[in-house]
């Protein structure tokens, strides 16, 4: 491949920002702010990491548009991470060579439609009156159960289980190891045993979903689990029957979700947070790492802690809980005074 050299003006144009500084400066490569040298690229997302500026060999750096000036030349840009990326991609290009083709070794059902451009990788079982549509690529070892659907340009990396009637939209991603539409958990306790009440619902992937490695999301009971549109759920998160995620949510690794709870529109739920079921998360709410969600939280509010409060009253919290060392010292001294104060009283009387 040929190699990389252009300038800050050149690059600027491609990632849409506002050069600060030498704009001939040449650049021939992009890494990391740590891990930069001269005539690398990297940039600056989070404020925290920006005391790292002063150590970095870099020789410009993309960020913010709230940066004004540093001691190197910058490229100030709406959204750093994006721009950043945006370059990553120009410099190493993906050459991950997916399955082309159908694989002599997939087995296929009766009246199953296969799109245009479709490639099956080998060992896929693809049972009866299943739908995969143009140009969506499955690779080895995976199960599409029947009357399943999959949309088009969706990326099915190896070994995912899809069960029976499970809808998959356009352009969606799922990583290897998850399994979409297993039971979900519902049982009735009669005279001590618990006897398995049937799963009849299906669900529903929504379009440009992105659901990581080994993640679990039940069918319903009745009616649909859903994901909704833009959606991106992270590696090992569990999702309970009839949940419905609003759009473009992010779901960090770990969470947790009860059985009927709704997530809005843009919820970020952090890693390991877990929600009861038959609550409601609105609209741009956060939920914090580890918080545990036992009713529901307003629209565009952050909680955190357990069970989980506003994250300002969370912090409050924990900090008294952190002084609690030196409030039980005190408590300890000051029952030493009252009962040395009653002893010399009792003397006295």
């Amino acid at each position: 491949m040929e190699q990389f050299r252009k300038t800050l003006t050149e690059i600027a144009k491609i990632i849409d920002g506002q050069v600060i500084g030498n704009k001939d400066t040449i650049i021939t490569g992009i890494c990391g702010i740590k891990e930069a040298k001269k005539g690398d690229l990297t940039f600056v997302a989070n404020p925290k990491y920006l005391p790292l500026i002063k150590h970095t060999h870099a020789s410009a750096i993309i960020t913010s548009k709230e940066i004004d000036s540093l001691s190197m030349p910058i490229i100030r840009t709406e959204n750093p991470s994006l721009a950043f990326a945006k370059m990553v991609s120009l410099l190493s290009p993906n050459h991950v060579m997916h399955p082309s083709g159908i694989h002599s070794t997939v087995i296929l059902g009766k009246n199953v439609k296969l799109g245009k451009g479709v490639a099956v990788g080998p060992y896929v079982v693809i049972e009866d009156n299943v739908e995969i549509r143009d140009n969506t690529i499955i690779y080895s070892g995976c199960y599409i159960g029947h009357h399943s659907l999959v949309g088009k340009d969706t990326l099915i990396y190896p070994n995912v289980s899809i069960r029976e009637r499970i809808v998959i939209g356009n352009h969606v991603i799922i990583h290897s190891g998850t399994v979409i539409g297993s039971d979900g958990f519902g049982f009735a306790t009669v005279r001590g045993m618990h006897e398995k009440i049937p799963q009849i619902g299906i669900v529903v992937i929504e379009d440009n979903v992105e659901i990581g490695a080994n993640v679990t999301i039940d069918r319903a009971r009745f009616d649909k689990t859903i994901i909704g549109k833009g959606t991106k759920i992270d590696n090992l998160v569990q999702i309970a029957h009839n949940v419905v995620v609003g759009e473009n949510s992010i779901i960090v690794a770990q969470a947790g979700i009860s059985g009927s709870t709704a997530i809005g529109n843009g919820v970020i739920l952090a890693g390991q947070s877990g929600i009861v079921g038959h609550v409601t998360i609105g609209d741009g709410a956060v939920v914090a790492a580890q918080a545990g969600v036992t009713k529901s939280v307003p629209a565009n509010t952050k909680v955190s802690g357990y069970p989980a409060k506003p994250h300002n009253i969370a912090k409050r919290v924990n900090a008294c809980v952190q002084n609690l060392p030196n409030l039980l010292k005190t408590v300890n001294e000051l029952k030493q005074r009252i009962a040395s104060l009653e002893a010399r009283q009792n003397g006295a009387g």
